[in-house]
């Protein structure tokens, strides 16, 4: 097992590497000028640009730049921001972590408590109402894009009904329809595996023993049913808790939510390199561990999963 998560991390490490050299890369040949970008509309000669240009090291050549980059990452030190020139880099991700990770931590429980026992319920009851009911949301729930559900109820719910705000993080009326819009794609994808999963596991031929045995009903799913099924669904808890805090770059986009993916796409609007690169890097850390952890859960939940 030791062997295993050593070898594990070593990987992570390689993967961080090369994405960090790869959004490097793609933030210095981006099209445009960081310094015009920082000064906005305000009238500047071009002297003064190549000061803020040398101050800010955009003069130095590509391997320069990146060797600084990364001596100053691997010290602790994530550097200043160009759209909020003395602000740090790290208070000013720590400070958006904290809204994006109350944002998807309430979606991401919502979407478990929900989708877990409406799809096991789902498999049980096959071809009934709720089953089609079931298939149909979790399908149209996927299918359709998150954005334009969130567009859709603020259109609804803040223009035309005015029960709830069009953005901001004011009151926590402004929590209802980001965690809601977040929810709905976590908890299609996972009620989905779920009743597919629970089907599978029902026409195993232990089941079939348990029930000849007379075993209760509810005592064959939470021994025997539960267990074996929720199996693949780890796996994807795992991935969705990975990428689900990427995917609310664009969430938090919709409601102007103070968090990762507002501070993103400002960073990228402003061509704020270094606040681009932290937070990519940040993501990517989290996807990598997220992965290691949900190997290590799958190993526990089935003693027949053993890591060599």
């Amino acid at each position: 097992m030791a062997a295993y998560l050593i070898k594990r991390l070593l990987q992570g490490a390689l993967v961080l590497a090369l994405v960090s050299f790869l959004t490097f890369t793609v933030m210095y040949f981006m099209p445009g000028d960081p310094a015009r970008s920082m000064v906005g509309q305000a009238r500047v000669t071009e002297e003064q640009l190549d000061t803020i240009r040398e101050k800010w090291g955009l003069n130095d050549p590509f391997h320069e730049r990146f060797i600084n980059w990364i001596t100053n990452l691997l010290s602790g030190d994530l550097g200043t921001s160009m759209m909020r020139p003395g602000q740090d880099i790290g208070d000013m991700i720590l400070s958006a972590s904290g809204m994006t990770i109350q944002l998807t931590t309430m979606s991401f429980f919502i979407s478990l408590a929900i989708a877990i026992p409406v799809g096991i319920l789902a498999a049980t009851k096959r071809n009934s109402i709720l089953d089609y009911l079931t298939t149909i949301g979790s399908t149209a729930g996927v299918a359709i894009p998150n954005y334009w559900i969130g567009i859709m109820a603020i259109v609804v719910f803040s223009q035309q009904l005015g029960w709830l705000p069009p953005y901001g993080a004011d009151s926590w009326k402004s929590y209802i329809m980001p965690v809601v819009v977040l929810s709905i794609e976590e908890m299609a994808a996972i009620m989905r595996l779920m009743r597919g999963t629970t089907i599978e596991v029902l026409g195993q031929d232990y089941i079939k023993t348990a029930q000849a045995k007379g075993l209760a009903r509810n005592a064959i799913l939470a021994r025997h049913v539960v267990r074996n099924a929720f199996l693949p669904v780890v796996t994807l808890i795992g991935y969705r808790i990975a990428f689900i805090l990427s995917g609310t770059i664009v969430i938090e986009t919709v409601f102007a939510w103070p968090g990762l993916g507002q501070l993103f796409f400002d960073a990228i609007s402003n061509q704020d390199l270094q606040v681009v690169q932290a937070i990519v890097l940040l993501l990517t850390s989290i996807v990598v561990l997220m992965n290691i952890i949900t190997d290590l859960t799958y190993a526990f939940i089935d003693p027949r999963v053993r890591v060599q």
